[in-house]
């Protein structure tokens, strides 16, 4: 090691680092600024972004020697009042969701203003182009630099049937933890620091398919400072996120399933003792017959990548039909039938966060804090696979870098990690590398998918069928769920008077896919859209006209017997067709511009919780104390969709106080109740319903109480601006202060729990479950692109979106939401695949793998519309995933108008685009 000198924030430190030491390293681990955040290491997604004498640098590549007698500033060294409020403007616009690519972004944008104080929005996206945002979509952050700049941006934004009902509800509120998250000081999983902790790294397998003969790990447990080393018969007990689906083990037994598979796991005082204890484990293996894609899986064979699909003769994991409606009656009635086959690359999530986590055993039992979107359910993984006791386990969620389902299943590496520190006495710490978290994967299926649609010469769908083939890799995850959605959420958001499909998911030799935001309705959704618009076309219908005739209504139940309660569908589609200009575009704009749209629905949360029991999904506790506050406490996990603003939200507007009087514990298994997690869009519906009731309890225990103190009747009191008042008169009867005094006296704290269970709802047919939701959201989107024919490049110049959310109880947090979404939707449609070579991942990297950058985001017109459902929260419903799914189709059905090219497999490259151009020249000349 050397010793080196560094001015970092305008501080002097003598450090000694190791000579091939990246920066990042030094701040974090040998200084303990972590406000510095590393997303990959590899200097491909910008997170780590610090200043060396004013010039942004990724300091995961930077070694700390190069800045050795230069300036360094990281997050923490944002102090001026110009600086300041650039993070204030980041908070005000709500550039911030999960936050952890914002210190990175902010450092440079200080740079960009601190050359280019009045900088254009073009130079503002050149500018952040290599800080990679997967929540925000870019919009608003743009807008907050644009605004700093004093560069005039046209709010491109409305809310349609908005109300003033409420005093807290439906207002623009900046997240309540967005000041730490600007600032750095946010703490994430790989920010905690804990005593004499040893680091956990994996041997994971370099074949597909092949027996594992023998592991011999003496030579490495010679190893000085090699603390335990841990191989899969250790840990035999097989898991799951879905009870009905448990088919993995924390690390390889007897076989290896895909390359990148845990085999062996090594708990050393350093990273670097790991490696070396990693070199030093010889494993002997026997290659097997390899499955790797769709078609390998089905066919007969007597090798299984899991013996219980033998009862196939082939590697099917799940298959799933259903036929509802007369088949023959409702195909005889269509007079133009349509079909579409689609083949679909798998997707990832691509969250900055990877994978973090620290577990420790005390008095109580296995503790752990992980970046994770379901604390429930890796609380009872933990204790199935480790055999111990629920009550000796405590699972902490911190803030959470992003998660889009990709952090909703409970993962080997967590449960390792407990057991490592079970077995040393130790904390154990593990971090993934940016390709292990590509390896982790469950990110969206590869898919087939071919979906038959016919309507009658009036423009009425009558028919809709559907034939899904998934590849869902080497273990279950969401799978079983997936392959029922792919076929359940056909329903809508269109009548039909026939709905059938079958579905087969697919075990083959790579990562496991799962769920991934918009879970399993993405893809089909794809096809009906581009299908719809076939029709509309063979039939001369204006595409949304078509739309609009066969759209179901609100309160009513689809064919597969859904209940739908609101519905603003035509209202979002009116509302961008209007907004877009669209009757005066399509069909009038110049050969290479074009104009598509597409619509969808998705749930407000599943019906049917993943565990049977009689459970709530969501329980909310509130604790009213002697000095004022309302601690709220709850499971649900805020992974940057606003949660822990919006409950406190939900609380005070019920309450009629300010809500910096209510305070959350969340997310810690310990301390909360239960609450199911964060997928299937459920947080807002469900734990905001089980917090309305509580506040509801506390709200009446509170009156009641003041009224047989002033000796009135409760219905003569109301609550607000933090006072009780007579209802009628509006004389104040006492402030909250003095109201807490009055509740509390000759008792003390009170405590509440509200709970949100699912209304009985549903067919009795097999399958009838699946999509199953207490309410439905439903969206819009409009695409304009130009297309250079004589490339195949093509550029997505604007976007208007609709969302029928219900009720906006915090709009800001909506509208990141939706832009978040469709920008996301913008990535599968335009760039992002995951590609193999013989079971080998070749896009395992944010360089590889090429999500969306500010260069790629077109100009976002956000709609939100207000139905206001009778079973949300305030008329609440979903936002986070549903928006994502219109987005994709929208943009191919754009291209089609521009140039009259269907590209029949995701994504829609360039290259795709002129191979298909070229083809149908050809069909021309011939």
């Amino acid at each position: 090691m050397i010793s080196v000198k560094l001015n970092i924030n305008s501080e002097e430190y003598e450090v000694l680092i190791n000579e091939d030491e990246m920066l990042s390293y030094t701040l974090r681990e040998r200084l303990f600024l972590k406000g510095t955040k590393v997303g990959c290491d590899q200097g491909s997604c910008g997170a780590c972004t610090v200043l060396i004498d004013d010039e942004p640098v990724l300091s995961c590549i930077t070694p700390t020697l190069k800045a050795s007698g230069k300036f360094v500033t990281t997050i923490e060294g944002i102090h001026k009042d110009d600086d300041i409020y650039l993070q204030e403007l980041f908070v005000k616009h709500g550039a911030i969701q999960c936050g952890f690519c914002t210190p990175g972004m902010i450092m440079t944008v200080k740079s960009l203003i601190n050359k280019n104080s009045q900088c254009s929005v073009d130079e503002i996206k050149e500018a952040i182009s290599g800080n990679l945002c997967r929540c925000t979509g870019y919009k608003k952050i743009i807008d907050a630099i644009a605004e700093y700049s004093n560069t005039f941006r046209e709010k491109h934004k409305s809310i349609l049937s908005n109300d003033s009902d409420f005093n807290i509800i439906g207002k623009s509120t900046p997240y309540i933890e967005a000041h730490k998250k600007v600032t750095g000081t946010a703490d994430y999983a790989d920010d905690y620091i804990f005593k004499n902790t040893l680091h956990c790294k994996f041997l994971r397998s370099p074949y597909p398919h092949a027996i594992i003969k023998s592991i011999d790990i003496s030579e490495a447990l010679k190893l000085k400072g090699v603390k335990y080393i841990a191989t899969g018969k250790e840990l035999p007990e097989k898991f799951g996120v879905l009870p009905i689906s448990q088919d993995e083990t924390c690390m390889a037994i007897d076989k290896v399933r895909y390359v990148g598979e845990i085999v062996a796991a090594v708990a050393a005082i350093s990273d670097e003792i790991c490696n070396k204890a990693l070199k030093l484990i010889k494993v002997e293996y026997e290659p097997l017959e390899t499955f790797l894609n769709i078609d390998d899986s089905l066919k007969s064979t007597n090798c299984f990548i899991h013996s219980h699909s033998e009862k196939y003769r082939c590697n099917i994991h799940k298959t799933a039909e259903i036929r509802i409606g007369d088949n023959e009656k409702s195909y005889q009635k269509c007079d133009v039938i349509k079909s579409m086959e689609v083949t679909f690359e798998g997707i990832n999530h691509g969250f900055t966060e990877p994978h973090v986590c620290t577990a420790w055993v005390n008095e109580n039992g296995i503790n752990i804090i992980t970046a994770t979107q379901v604390p429930h359910y890796l609380h009872r993984s933990i204790s199935k696979v480790l055999h111990v006791p629920l009550h000796k386990v405590r699972v902490i969620k911190p803030y959470v870098g992003g998660g889009f389902g990709g952090k909703s299943d409970p993962f080997p590496h967590e449960i390792i990690a407990c057991y490592l520190a079970m077995k040393t006495g130790q904390p154990v710490r593990v971090k993934l590398t940016r390709e292990e978290v590509f390896l982790t994967n469950h990110g969206r299926h590869p898919s087939k998918i071919r979906i038959t649609i016919g309507a009658n010469k009036s423009g009425y769908i009558k028919y809709i069928d559907g034939n899904m083939l998934i590849d869902g890799g080497a273990y279950g995850s969401f799978g079983v769920v997936t392959t029922y959605y792919n076929g359940s959420l056909l329903q809508g958001p269109y009548q039909t008077d026939y709905y059938g499909y079958k579905s087969i998911r697919v075990y083959t030799n790579k990562p496991q896919c799962g769920a991934m935001r918009g879970h399993g309705g993405v893809n089909p959704r794809f096809v009906v859209e581009c299908v719809v618009d076939e029709i509309a076309h063979e039939l001369k219908i204006d595409p949304i006209d078509f739309r609009l005739k066969n759209l179901l209504p609100p309160n009513t139940t689809t064919i597969g017997q859904f209940r739908i309660t609101s519905n603003g569908l035509k209202e979002a589609l009116l509302n961008i067709m209007n907004q877009s200009g669209w009757k005066q575009k399509y069909g009038h704009l110049p050969y290479g511009h074009g104009i598509g749209v597409a619509c969808s629905w998705y749930i407000s949360g599943s019906l049917l919780p993943i565990i049977w029991n009689e459970y709530p999904q969501s329980v909310v506790h509130l604790k009213l104390d002697f000095d004022g506050r309302i601690l709220l406490t709850s499971g649900a996990s805020d992974i940057g969709q606003g949660t822990d603003t919006i409950l406190p939200m939900i609380v005070a507007e019920i309450l009629g106080i300010d809500k910096d009087y209510i305070q959350c514990v969340m997310a810690d298994t310990l301390l909360t109740p239960v609450d199911l997690g964060s997928y299937s869009s459920r947080v807002t519906f469900m734990a905001g319903n089980a917090a309305k009731a509580a506040a509801e309890k506390l709200k009446n225990e509170i009156l009641k109480t003041i009224a047989v103190k002033k000796e009135l009747n409760e219905n003569e009191l109301v609550i607000t601006n933090s006072s009780i008042l007579h209802k009628e008169t509006r004389k104040e009867i006492c402030n909250w202060q003095q109201a807490v005094d009055i509740v509390l006296s000759n008792r003390g704290a009170i405590s509440v729990s509200g709970w949100y269970i699912s209304p009985k709802l549903g067919g009795t047919y097999k399958g009838a479950g699946a999509g199953l939701s207490p309410s439905y959201s439903f969206g819009a989107v409009i695409a304009e692109v130009k297309v250079n024919p004589d490339t195949g490049e093509y550029k997505v110049l604007n976007l208007w979106g609709a969302h029928d959310c219900g009720k906006a109880i915090n709009p800001l947090a909506v509208e990141g939401q939706l832009e978040g979404s469709w920008h996301m939707g913008l990535g599968q449609a335009l760039s992002e695949q995951m590609k193999y070579h013989n079971g080998h991942l070749l896009t395992n990297n944010f360089l590889e793998y090429k999500i969306p950058t500010s260069l790629d985001t077109p100009e976002i017109f956000t709609n939100i519309i207000e139905s206001k459902d009778p079973e949300g929260p305030f008329g609440a419903k979903e936002c986070g995933e549903g928006a994502l799914h219109p987005s994709i189709p929208a943009v191919a059905n754009a291209i089609y108008n521009a140039v009259g090219i269907r590209v029949t497999s995701l994504p829609i490259t360039f290259e795709k685009v002129l191979q298909s151009l070229q083809q149908k020249q050809i069909k021309v000349s011939l």
